[in-house]
């Protein structure tokens, strides 16, 4: 009697099975980040002029390299399942639940890695209710590191108290979407969850106000609108695992900005102590302090504000007109498009930095004329984007027919071309936002953004600069805080674009 094994598997069959599931991506991406990270928190906390090791640092390093050997391991368990079976094991997947012990040492890579890996059917309602939560985490875990400091705001117990009240909704929230998960209709009574989520969302919590936004379209509906937007940008966005670290720390920075009035002091950042002058990083200072004794953490948590601001405002301005000018030119051509397009050109022609130079040294340096000096040189590049989107759709079925039920021109403009041109413009602002926190940096170093006084990014650059030989600290953390949130921009930017790109459905 002979029995059949299995035949193994092409290697195109094995690609396709692991390719399938998002689940070991993350694993792997996961495992390699901690691990790597492990690497150069060992290096960081290397006293090179006393030869020794600093024990915070060695603790940190031997927690991100365990959590980092047990994810691969993980992945390895994953990998087999994959390939025996072609789907993950129920007991492969109870491992993520000792892996999400990892968010108690701030490894966030395989704490997401291993709330990806627990539920087999993941919808977009649970992968937003798991970042709202984590968020809050986060910013309570960086806003608790206040307690160390000499003095904190009065607001401090007060903040605090909210988070933990949001962290607490916001964790029931998660855990009645689990169980309602796979219902075809939810019940009535999750308005109340929806509205409570809403209210956590003033904390600035992005994820909170999405996921609110998806329960109440859902419930609206009478039914699951896996078929909505929203629904369908979140699916596409949780298969990447750098789109949706991205967006994560766009959200972290947001809440953070916003809880920041209540949790941290703005005094410890704009005010001089002499007798704290350049500090290196403790936990009384966790970044450590700058020339004039200020607190280089609080700087930077302060400085997200302005950064994220004109960002976002420096963007959302040339977006708006920009797009005007686009959709008028694209749709009614000839004559319209010729002024408005040869007039844009002329404003193209002039180098955008040199632009906003000018425009500060006209006005002087503020944050609105910064704001405003990045907006007005980006405003061709948005007309000329949406200009094409449009002459692009308005060749389409649909738009012919309502010209044909008589519809007016501001109708079909604004109410069917506009809407389905938008998709390209969104990636475009969301890559864009990156360039702008880069020139926001750029003009305050050089003097020419926002007033030296204010904590900023590129202020606080400015002063580490002349301190990278003896203190690099100074200059090494506003530079990295730069660079995670232009990355962060731009890997959202790459996801958003495979999202709403409709060739990739």
């Amino acid at each position: 009697m002979t029995t059949k094994t299995a035949s193994p598997l092409s290697n195109q069959e094995t690609h396709f099975r692991l390719a399938s599931a998002p689940e070991y991506a993350q694993a792997s991406f996961a495992g390699i980040v901690s691990l790597a990270l492990a690497v150069v928190f060992f290096i960081s906390g290397i006293d090179w002029s006393a030869g020794a090791l600093k024990p915070v640092w060695a603790t940190i390093s031997l927690l991100f390299l365990l959590f980092g050997l047990l994810q691969l391991a993980v992945m390895r368990l994953i990998r087999r399942d994959l390939l025996a079976e072609g789907t993950i094991r129920l007991s492969t997947r109870r491992l993520g639940w000792g892996l999400m012990l990892s968010v108690l040492t701030g490894n966030l890579f395989v704490a997401i890695a291993a709330y990806q890996l627990v539920k087999r059917r993941k919808s977009p309602a649970y992968i937003l209710a798991g970042y709202t939560l984590l968020t809050t985490i986060f910013v309570f875990a960086v806003s608790t590191l206040n307690m160390f400091k000499p003095y904190v705001a009065d607001t401090f117990l007060v903040g605090m108290g909210l988070l933990i009240i949001a962290a607490v909704l916001q964790l029931s929230s998660l855990l009645v979407i689990a169980r309602h998960d796979d219902d075809s209709r939810l019940p009535a009574w999750m308005w109340g969850i929806a509205v409570l989520l809403l209210a956590t969302a003033a904390t600035g919590n992005l994820f909170a106000l999405f996921l609110a936004l998806l329960l109440m379209s859902r419930l609206r509906d009478k039914g699951y609108t896996s078929g909505s937007k929203l629904s369908d940008i979140v699916a596409k966005l949780s298969r990447s695992s750098t789109s949706m670290l991205g967006l994560f720390f766009v959200g972290f920075l947001a809440s953070l900005a916003v809880c920041s009035y209540l949790t941290f002091d703005y005094s410890l950042a704009i005010e001089n102590n002499y007798s704290n002058i350049l500090h290196v990083p403790s936990l009384v200072y966790p970044m450590g302090t700058d020339n004039f004794g200020r607190d280089l953490f609080s700087r930077i948590v302060f400085g997200a504000r302005i950064s994220l601001t004109v960002g976002i405002l420096s963007t959302l301005i040339p977006f708006i007109v920009g797009g005007i000018l686009g959709a008028i030119s694209g749709y009614y051509g000839r004559t319209t498009d010729n002024l408005i397009m040869r007039a844009l050109d002329i404003l193209y022609a002039i180098p955008g930095i040199l632009l906003a130079i000018a425009i500060i040294a006209a006005f002087g340096a503020s944050t609105g004329n910064l704001i405003l000096a990045l907006s007005v040189g980006a405003i061709p590049t948005y007309a000329r984007t949406m200009r094409a989107n449009v002459m692009m759709v308005s060749t389409l079925e649909y738009v012919q027919a309502a010209r044909a039920f008589g519809s007016g021109d501001a109708a079909i403009l604004f109410k069917h071309i506009v809407p389905n041109s938008m998709a390209p413009m969104i990636v475009k602002a969301t890559l864009t936002i990156g360039t702008a926190v880069i020139s926001t940096s750029s003009l305050s170093f050089l003097g020419l953004g926002v007033e030296p006084h204010i904590p900023e990014w590129g202020n606080i650059l400015k002063v580490g600069s002349a301190y990278l030989e003896t203190h690099s600290f100074t200059a090494i953390y506003p530079g990295l805080a730069i660079i995670l949130l232009v990355l962060s921009f731009n890997f959202l930017g790459d996801g958003l674009r495979d999202a709403l790109d409709p060739k990739l459905d």
